[in-house]
């Protein structure tokens, strides 16, 4: 990838002349500064705790090995990913006294966005198809959900996260930057990006932002009908079955929610930048990510069950 990026980079040197990018954060108020450091500080080292706590949980819980905490287990460390692809950055520049990014740095890091935050909206769609299986089809789930189809959708996931990011990031750095190089954001982005190219950017410009934006409401749209289609099927199941159904499809429409509203305010839109954006983004990117390990892990008694019996067994283990 770094190699692609230096020849793309190298093809505009008659025209691009930018080297770095200085990034303005989230405020230039130094008490507000000192503040914010400390809580995305710790908002970021609870994410990392929370998802690879669950992680563990499941890759080593036998009681665990359903396809629905298969794929959570993924959800997770994409999720710790997709935060740590940001976060660190964002919180170093919080006390730092020069704010700027790379060229190659700025395109890594928009890459890496692009990639996990692709693969996390495919990988919440394959998380939608297992439940509308199980609901839908209870008597084919074990054969229709099998480990190697379950695999080929988390690999699956990755590969169009892959493609995602990597058609962003070659759009993006081919692009001429002869100055200013300075991104009113605290990461680098699409539309902050394309505000500082010295080209026209009125066809080229949406068909970037369209790559996501498309993304966004195509799957938000399947998923959707998706759960229309399973909240319909309900009225056949009894009581009990429709409570646990409703239980489970919650936490994985609450999450579904907390990543697409963000996403569709950012993309579906004109190419231009709004006072929020700077704040939508530390909500998907680090807010979001905190919380999908708490909403499964408070709203699940079988996780919550596994995680107390480790627990208890570590507890034994160090006291013995």
């Amino acid at each position: 990838m770094d190699h692609m990026l230096t020849t793309r980079a190298e093809s505009m040197g008659k025209i691009s002349n930018v080297t770095e990018f200085i990034l303005l954060g989230l405020t230039q108020n130094p008490d507000l500064q000192k503040v914010l450091f400390a809580v995305f500080l710790i908002t970021y080292l609870i994410t990392l705790a929370g998802n690879l706590l669950i992680s563990i949980t499941i890759f080593t819980s036998p009681a665990l090995s359903s396809p629905m905490y298969f794929f959570l287990s993924y959800l997770s460390m994409i999720d710790g990913f997709y935060s740590s692809s940001i976060a660190p950055k964002m919180i170093f520049d919080l006390i730092s006294e020069k704010n700027t990014i790379s060229f190659h740095g700025c395109m890594t890091q928009l890459f890496a966005e692009h990639f996990f935050a692709g693969a996390e909206i495919i990988l919440l769609m394959a998380m939608a198809y297992d439940r509308y299986v199980a609901i839908c089809k209870p008597l084919h789930y074990v054969t229709i959900m099998s480990r190697p189809v379950c695999s080929f959708l988390v690999g699956m996931a990755g590969v169009l996260g892959f493609l995602h990011g990597g058609i962003q990031t070659l759009f993006i750095a081919q692009l001429p930057f002869c100055g200013p190089n300075v991104i009113d954001h605290f990461m680098c982005d699409l539309i902050p990006l394309l505000e500082l190219t010295c080209t026209d950017t009125h066809t080229l410009g949406p068909l970037i932002a369209a790559n996501s934006g498309s993304l966004c409401l195509i799957i938000f749209s399947m998923l959707v009908v998706s759960y229309v289609i399973i909240l319909c099927s309900l009225r056949t199941h009894s009581s009990k079955g429709r409570h646990k159904a409703l239980s489970t499809c919650a936490s994985h429409i609450t999450v579904v929610i907390l990543f697409f509203a963000p996403c569709s305010f950012l993309y579906l839109r004109p190419m231009t930048s709004f006072p929020m954006d700077k704040a939508v983004t530390v909500f998907c990117t680090i807010v979001t990510p905190m919380l999908n390990p708490l909403i499964y892990t408070l709203r699940n008694a079988e996780v919550k069950n596994v995680m107390k019996k480790l627990w208890g067994q570590t507890m034994n283990t160090d006291d013995e």
